[in-house]
């Protein structure tokens, strides 16, 4: 995408750009060891939703990168100027850039974000050390989900011209159970903080981007066969934007061989946030480090063959 839609100015980006180039000025890298977890935030979040996540894989040895999205923390003019491939663009090359100094690189995604590293690992294969699925939303059925906005104003909305006048605004519990994070939540948009953006992101999501976002569940579902690394899936049991009919979705349509899955319960939608936020970073490390483990010991044993 270009630097004018991110709404700012920015240094040009190199044909073959390093990660640092790649982050924008909101995203992250810790360097904390040779084998990499390329992080991506969720729909209309930003990096800053998964910094805290980061850090703690970070301080258990691995070096940890979140870019921005494209058309994310910025303006919602920005936003709406993109398209699904566009975010999915942002990180591929984000990956690349990170396989370039590192052994190996996992990849983490929280809602869509999950959905970009299932399309992520289904086009590089086993380029990608192993997925982290966290929340995957397929399906926009949580309990705090309107039947009726489900089934007869989403589809009325985003399939008529009715998607050009038309936002959604998110409202609480913003996907998160701990009452002291929400009320922090909650503060920034009743002061209407102009650097919300920057800070949790965009609570008014416009249709047209909802529809985006639906055309890359529809991409993302045709290629589930197609990712055959270790996967990790992390779903709330109380989950109140996509049920946990989500995880069962995702493990039974994806090929991979090893699939683990680690059901958290008093947490929401965003498990990065919320009251289990460390729990959940324990577990993504230690499937890491495994899997790691695993293809090193492989790396030694075809060199010593």
């Amino acid at each position: 995408m270009t630097n004018q839609l991110h709404g700012r100015d920015e240094k040009p980006i190199s044909s073959n750009p390093s990660i640092d180039e790649l982050l924008g000025s909101v995203g992250f890298i810790e360097r904390k060891g040779n084998v990499g977890v390329l992080l991506i935030h969720g729909l209309t979040g930003t990096p800053t939703e998964m910094k805290q996540f980061g850090k703690l894989i970070a301080r258990k040895g691995f070096t940890v990168a979140c870019p921005e999205l494209a058309g994310h923390c910025a303006t919602i003019e920005a936003l709406s100027a993109t398209k699904w491939h566009d975010w999915y663009i942002s990180i591929e090359k984000a990956f690349d850039a990170l396989k370039q100094e590192c052994d190996h690189v996992f990849v983490a995604g929280l809602s869509m974000g999950a959905l970009i590293a299932l399309l992520l690992a289904a086009k590089r294969g086993n380029q990608v050390a192993g997925v982290i699925l966290l929340s995957t939303t397929f399906f926009y059925d949580g309990w705090n989900v309107p039947k009726f906005k489900q089934t007869f104003l989403l589809p009325l909305v985003l399939y008529t011209p009715l998607k050009y006048f038309f936002h959604w605004e998110e409202t609480s519990p913003y996907g998160i159970k701990d009452e002291r994070t929400r009320a922090l939540v909650h503060a920034i948009l009743e002061n209407r903080d102009n650097q919300a953006a920057d800070k949790i992101g965009y609570f008014k999501t416009p249709a047209t981007v909802i529809l985006e976002s639906v055309r890359m569940i529809d991409a993302a579902k045709k290629v589930l066969k197609n990712v055959i690394v270790p996967t990790l899936i992390v779903h709330a049991t109380e989950d109140d934007m996509a049920s946990i009919r989500n995880a069962h979705y995702t493990q039974a349509n994806i090929s991979s061989k090893t699939v683990e899955t680690f059901f958290v319960d008093d947490t929401y939608h965003v498990l990065t946030l919320d009251k289990r936020k460390d729990d959940v970073a324990k577990r993504a490390a230690q499937f890491c480090k495994e899997q790691a483990h695993i293809l090193t010991s492989n790396n030694k044993v075809s060199l010593a063959a």
